[in-house]
């Protein structure tokens, strides 16, 4: 038998090996996505029929916003469908199993491709088999592992995405490195096919190592689960109890309140990863080299602020560490637009970055914990709604800010300045949403729930 609580030790803290081995997926994800955004718009520019147009980077534009698109409308109901899926495999791999290796052979054509039509196809059913599969592999790490420490787990799954993101971003200097004689089109060329060949060895780990148990369990079998699981979580009977009947009016609201804080924190956070350069190369002077490395700390940052930020929500609660994190990040983005000072342009990006770990790794935890055991699939699906939401519609609402600016300075020219006004507006309207949810948190671990997890190791 399967262990149920593959990312648990028996003693009820967190089993890092198989959390990390778990997190492959998440990797998966995140090479595939980092290179797609790198490399796809300067495909597109380049392509002849674009090129032409009057209105190109307007159709660069819409293109590369279809993932986003696709995630708010196939991520919410393929993260359903696979928590009703009863599989020998499991409820979650099946869609690994069809959608990494389908979505690796359609990424390695994305820059050999000339004709846009052709082009055009395979960008639309690549981006569309990745929304299947994203959800369930997020769901697999809160599958496997007890709610109390969902938040810990959460944070390696992040690190093994940013490591996603780390090759990802190298992967044109390594193939540079294995062939220093490649030209920069078969350099681009072999990028996708690096990141292609991450993404299943990523798969076999994962198909491989992972321990997903048997989902073709009986009604009575579910029903003892569940059984199980209230009597090991005693103050959450009468939540449980109500959940088969669906949401209470509050954890209703506490949702809804959770989704609009995600969307004005990807809001920012999505702003400053698209705009930074600009601010810096604009109105710093940086070279475009100085402004991407500085915005690499910010993203390095998360990557090391995950750990801390899930042990933190799992000590103090995740609703006060979220809303620490946004206090934080609010007042060093609101005290550098008025300083202007330089040296705190690195301990805002720096801290900064710390700081939104502290929202992102306890976000997903809480957003699970008001769907409860049954609907961790179709949770993750609503939490990628709004974050991807932002990123459709955070372009327009910057780009519009941005225009304000030129019609308000003698120039005429955008004032960049106006993004860390933006941002600290985003997560103050965050924080004003948080503080309306009152649902999300857990209870430190009990002896019950430490005893099952006993028992399913042995078994």
């Amino acid at each position: 038998m399967d262990n149920k609580f593959f990312c648990a030790k028996p003693n009820g803290k967190l089993h890092y090996p198989h959390t990390m081995l778990t997190g492959f997926g998440f990797m998966a994800v995140q090479i595939a996505w980092i290179i797609y955004n790198a490399y796809v718009p300067l495909i597109l520019r380049e392509n002849s029929t674009i090129a032409n147009l009057a209105w190109s980077s307007t159709a660069v534009g819409i293109i590369m916003v279809i993932d986003n698109i696709f995630g708010v409308v196939f991520q919410p109901l393929f993260g359903r469908i696979s928590d009703r899926t009863h599989t020998r495999f499991g409820k979650r791999k099946p869609f690994l199993m069809y959608g990494i290796p389908l979505c690796a052979l359609l990424f390695i054509f994305i820059p050999r491709i000339q004709v846009l039509g052709i082009l055009m196809l395979d960008i639309i059913v690549f981006n569309f088999l990745m929304s299947t599969w994203r959800s369930p592999v997020v769901a697999m790490m809160p599958d496997f592992t007890p709610s109390e420490i969902r938040g810990e787990g959460n944070a390696i799954i992040n690190i093994m995405g940013g490591i996603g993101v780390v090759l990802g971003t190298v992967a044109g200097k390594i193939i540079t490195f294995i062939v220093p004689s490649a030209t920069e089109a078969q350099i681009r060329d072999n990028v996708f096919v690096f990141g292609s060949v991450v993404m299943v060895v990523c798969l076999l780990v994962v198909l491989f190592f992972v321990k997903e148990p048997d989902s073709r369990i009986t009604k009575e079998e579910s029903l003892r689960i569940k059984a199980d699981y209230e009597k090991a979580n005693p103050t959450s009977d009468e939540k449980q109890s109500i959940k088969s009947m669906g949401l209470t009016k509050g954890e209703k609201k506490s949702l809804i309140f959770m989704l609009i804080a995600l969307f004005f924190n990807s809001n920012a956070t999505d702003s400053i990863n698209t705009y930074f350069t600009s601010f810096a190369t604009t109105e710093l002077g940086f070279s475009s080299a100085d402004a991407s490395l500085v915005i690499t700390l910010f993203a390095a940052a998360s990557v090391i602020g995950a750990l801390p930020a899930g042990k933190l929500g799992q000590k103090f609660g995740r609703k006060k560490t979220i809303m620490s994190g946004w206090i934080g990040v609010l007042v060093l983005f609101l005290t550098y637009a008025l300083t202007k000072w330089d040296p705190l342009l690195y301990i805002a990006i720096v801290c900064g970055g710390i700081l939104i770990a502290f929202v992102t790794i306890n976000t997903l935890p809480l957003v699970l914990e008001i769907g409860g055991l049954d609907r961790v699939g179709t949770f993750t699906g609503y939490y990628y709604t709004a974050t991807f939401s932002a990123s459709i519609v955070g372009p327009v609402l910057v780009g519009g800010m941005f225009d304000l600016t030129k019609l308000m300075t003698p120039d005429g020219q955008v004032n960049y300045w106006s993004l860390f006004i933006y941002c600290p507006i985003c997560f103050a309207l965050a924080l004003l949403c948080m503080s309306q949810v009152k649902h999300g948190e857990t209870q430190t671990i009990s002896k019950e729930t430490i005893d099952k997890i006993k028992e399913e190791n042995e078994d």
